[in-house]
C-alpha cells in the first residue's frame, strides 16, 4: 500500500482557513490535492523508497490509520476513507486465503527480478504490464468447492 497505492491522490480538500505548509502560503478556499504516492516514496522519509522491503516496518510504530503522515493509503482525518477498516480486513483475508490455498509461480520461467512493476498514473494506478502467474491448488479439491 506504500509503494503501489490504489489511488495516488487523495480526494481534493478545501482549505478552511489561511495556513502555511512548508514554504507555501495556502489561502482560505484553495482546493488542495494531496499526492500520497509522492509522500510515501519520499527519499527524505524512506530509505530506498522505491524498493519493496516489508522489514522496514519491524519495530516501528507506523500505522495506516491516518495518524502517520508518511503512510496515508486511506487518507487522514475526518475525510479519511470511511471503508478503510473493512477494506483492510478484506485485503488481509483475501491475501491469506490465496497464499494458503494455492502454490504460486511466475509464468515462462520468469524470475522475480525480471518483473516490471511500472504503473500507469491516473485516478488509480494499474500495472502497465499485467502480472502473469501459474496457480496450482495445494489443498484437497473438496475444500475449494462448497456445492
Amino acid at each position: 500500500m506504500r509503494l503501489h497505492p490504489v489511488a495516488p491522490m487523495l480526494v481534493p480538500r478545501l482549505a478552511r482557513e489561511d495556513c502555511k505548509v512548508g514554504e507555501y502560503d495556502i489561502k482560505k478556499g484553495t482546493q488542495v490535492l494531496v499526492n500520497t504516492w509522492t509522500i510515501q516514496t519520499d527519499p527524505s522519509v524512506w530509505e530506498n523508497p522505491n524498493e519493496f522491503n516489508p522489514d522496514r516496518f519491524i519495530g516501528k510504530n507506523i500505522d495506516v490509520k491516518g495518524q502517520d503522515f508518511e503512510l496515508l493509503p486511506f487518507g487522514s482525518g475526518r475525510r479519511m476513507c470511511p471503508g478503510y477498516a473493512l477494506g483492510l480486513k478484506v485485503i488481509q483475508s483475501s491475501l491469506a486465503n490465496l497464499l494458503h490455498g494455492f502454490n504460486w509461480s511466475l509464468a515462462d520461467e520468469m524470475k522475480p527480478e525480471d518483473l516490471n512493476m511500472e504503473e500507469t498514473f491516473g485516478l488509480s494506478m494499474p500495472r502497465k504490464f499485467p502480472l502473469i502467474t501459474i496457480v496450482e491448488p495445494r489443498l484437497p479439491f473438496d475444500l475449494y468447492n462448497s456445492i
